[in-house]
């Protein structure tokens, strides 16, 4: 029995305890071993056009050439705003072989969000999909971006026939708004084939990166709600990576060698895909099924139709649409062996609709931005749903410690905090928020509340901060309420989490009118203007004044009871 780490006692047979992430000195050296391995295999798919990791090799160093071209010094920051498209794939490995850092940027932002972003990173660059440039024509003057690379739907699909992959693209093309990029004071617009044409004619200097390089810059609102970039190192990835495979490797032997095809509908630019859809599956040699929007449920079907898939990783909410949907369930599930979810908890009434129909279980786990992601996960030949986060991974330690940094005996709920080799190296720039999360001996403190059986399992109870969680996205009322504050019409204001049966939790807003003309709609259309979709209020309570401390501090936790 061990006292000290009760986990390690509840391992599935042949996972290690602890993993070396010494094998690789960065991610490059990862992906390129992959590229030589696999150079035949299909890397990912999407609407219909396949590359191979040979291809993946061959682009990804003709823009790295052309991002070293532009003169960018090691280590500058360069952006990446793409749905899942073949091009963001080439893009990543591209900029991390050229020596530079991945700022992964929701391609949903709206400009106020998007400003904050670039200027916090100081990105110099951006590898853009044409249909969000309006976004970043209204901001790039306002921040260091020098170059701009433009991507186009369309662009690697090659000639791949077919009259839905044409209707796609030309009504992709369609939807793109007006925009004119500035090019003033030697600011740079390439389109992204042009780009890999140029670099095809130059050679990639490869760097000498070590482990402690900077290898993301993953933005999160944290234990606060000033977004802020988790500053992730190549060891910290590489070492997921790593823990993530050992867990898995047991269930995926089943496959018999074949290689893994990954429906990867989670965004690339969420660190759960990140990890473990894009750089897991290259460790692996796996392919992933590349969805651009997967909240078109009939067309996503129609795309898992023409595959058969291995491992199918998602948040609760896609979970419960496609296991809801009829045609869904006539699908051919025989390959499946691992569903895994993560981002926000997973219902039970979802997981056992989800076994019912596919005959997989959903495996859930937890993590963060801050823990590259993954930190627990439950094992993968359970068949029952625990309602646990699971085990914590392998050279993962889990302490539950009360407020004054101790830790409470197994069975009594405190904060859930963590320790391991995928640990943030800290908030880029801000020292003084990485000291709030970092304790003296190396655990990041997570802000969730949870309880440890005598088992090792994890369950979270409760969460320390006021984050709310909207389809696995995290949303903060703080920059909420700053943003609505700064409405003409409002007084004062107070954002809270609410139940929503479809994400979990939706963002409730009370407001103190200042103008008493203020409307709904009002706000509403404020919001629609300074929000991405998961972070807009989708209710809206007007009220005389809200509840507050002594001192004056608006109680949130009275406004959640309320509502």
């Amino acid at each position: 029995m061990n006292a000290s780490k009760p986990w390690l006692d509840n391992y599935p047979p042949n996972v290690p305890t602890e993993i070396d992430c010494s094998q690789y000195a960065s991610l490059p050296a990862l992906l390129e071993e992959s590229f030589r391995k696999y150079a035949s295999r299909n890397a990912a798919i999407c609407m219909g056009r396949a590359i191979t990791y040979g291809e993946v090799d061959r682009l990804s160093t003709q823009l790295g050439a052309w991002l070293q071209g532009r003169g960018l010094p090691r280590g500058s920051r360069v952006a990446i705003m793409m749905p899942n498209v073949l091009q963001y794939v080439v893009a990543i490995a591209a900029v991390l072989r050229a020596g530079y850092t991945v700022v992964n940027v929701n391609p949903l932002y709206t400009p106020r969000e998007l400003e904050h972003q670039l200027k916090d990173s100081g990105a110099e660059a951006i590898i853009i999909l044409e249909n969000f440039a309006t976004t970043l024509q209204e901001v790039i003057e306002k921040t260091a971006v020098k170059h701009v690379v433009l991507a186009a739907m369309g662009d690697m699909l090659g000639a791949v026939k077919g009259a839905l992959v044409n209707f796609v693209v030309r009504h992709a093309r369609k939807m793109v708004p007006e925009f004119k990029l500035p090019t003033s004071g030697g600011r740079t617009v390439t389109r992204f084939n042009d780009a890999l044409a140029q670099g095809s004619r130059q050679s990639l200097q490869p760097p000498r990166l070590q482990p402690d390089d900077i290898a993301f810059l993953q933005y999160t609102g944290g234990t606060t709600g000033v977004s802020k970039g988790a500053t992730l190192s190549h060891r910290n990835v590489v070492a997921n990576i790593l823990q993530s495979e050992a867990w898995f490797k047991p269930m995926l032997d089943k496959l018999g060698g074949k290689p893994l095809t990954i429906v990867c509908a989670l965004p690339l630019y969420h660190i759960f895909a990140l990890t473990v859809c894009y750089m897991m599956a290259a460790r692996l040699g796996s392919m992933n099924l590349l969805i651009p929007n997967p909240r078109d449920i009939p067309g996503f079907i129609k795309t898992l139709k023409q595959h058969k898939v291995n491992m199918f990783p998602a948040v609760n909410t896609l979970f419960n649409a496609l296991a809801n949907d009829p045609d869904f369930a006539t699908l051919d599930f025989s390959e499946l062996v691992i569903s895994n979810g993560g981002g926000m908890a997973v219902q039970q009434a979802t997981a056992e609709k989800w076994l019912k129909v596919t005959g997989c279980p959903v495996v859930e786990g937890y993590g963060l931005s801050e823990t590259s992601p993954v930190a627990t996960s439950n094992r993968l030949d359970l068949n029952e749903f625990t309602g646990t986060i699971g085990l914590p991974i392998p050279s993962t330690e889990i302490a539950i410690r009360d407020d004054a940094g101790n830790d409470v005996p197994i069975g009594e709920a405190g904060e859930i905090c963590i320790r391991g080799p995928q640990v943030m190296v800290g908030y880029w720039n801000r020292p003084d928020e990485t000291a709030k999360v970092m304790t003296p001996d190396g655990y990041f403190k997570s802000g969730d509340v949870g309880v440890m059986d005598a088992r090792g399992y994890v369950k979270i109870v409760d969460r320390k901060k006021d984050m709310i969680l909207v389809s696995g996205f995290n949303v903060y009322p703080n920059e909420i309420e700053q943003v609505v504050n700064l409405h003409p019409g409002v007084l004062e204001c107070a954002a809270v989490g609410v139940a929503d049966p479809k994400s979990g939790e939706a963002v409730k807003l009370f407001v103190v009118k200042k103008d008493p003309a203020l409307a709904e709609e009002d706000l509403m259309a404020y919001c629609r203007d300074n929000f991405t979709a998961y972070k807009r209020p989708k209710y809206v309570e007007f009220r005389d004044d809200l509840p507050k401390t002594n001192v004056g501090k608006i109680l949130r936790r009275e406004l959640r009871q309320a509502a």
